[in-house]
């Protein structure tokens, strides 16, 4: 029955400056109106809403405003280059400053390797990809370098 992940939203204080940050991301609009904007994540299969609101004052908790994008592992290890050049800085997470990620996640039993940044609002975003899945992991959360070099 459920094959995914259709839409997430997220409030933004400037849909102009959004949608300038969020196509610069490589998201294809798909949408502008009111009182949402969406952007295609992946066309006819998942997209992202933006509502331009007050509500973007609302203290940040995960559960709440943060979005982590699939990426492809050859991709990942590119990504903070790739975000630079974009001007996004990658942010402190999890205890790991910008130059340790990506880092490994230890979700027994699965592992996936990610890194971290905002939005203009503060909103949190990521890229992450599974590493093992329904696999046995005894280790603690390390930079993907780190976790390379153990094998």
């Amino acid at each position: 029955m459920i094959k995914g992940i259709y839409e997430a939203h997220l409030p933004v204080s400037n849909i102009s400056k959004s949608i300038e940050f969020y196509s610069n991301l490589g998201l294809e609009l798909a949408h502008k109106g009111e009182p949402v904007t969406f952007f295609w994540i992946e066309k006819g299969k998942s997209w992202l809403g933006l509502w331009e609101t007050d509500k973007v004052e609302t203290p940040y908790h995960p559960s709440l405003r943060h979005i982590a994008f699939y990426v492809e592992l050859n991709d990942l290890m590119e990504a903070r280059e790739w975000l630079e050049k974009r001007g996004v800085s990658v942010r402190k997470a999890f205890g790991f400053e910008p130059e340790q990620q990506p880092i490994v996640l230890p979700n027994n039993p699965q592992s996936h390797v990610a890194l971290y940044f905002n939005d203009p609002d503060g909103n949190s975003l990521e890229f992450i990809t599974p590493l093992k899945l329904d696999e046995e992991i005894d280790f603690n959360m390390m930079e993907f370098r780190d976790w390379s070099n153990r094998k």
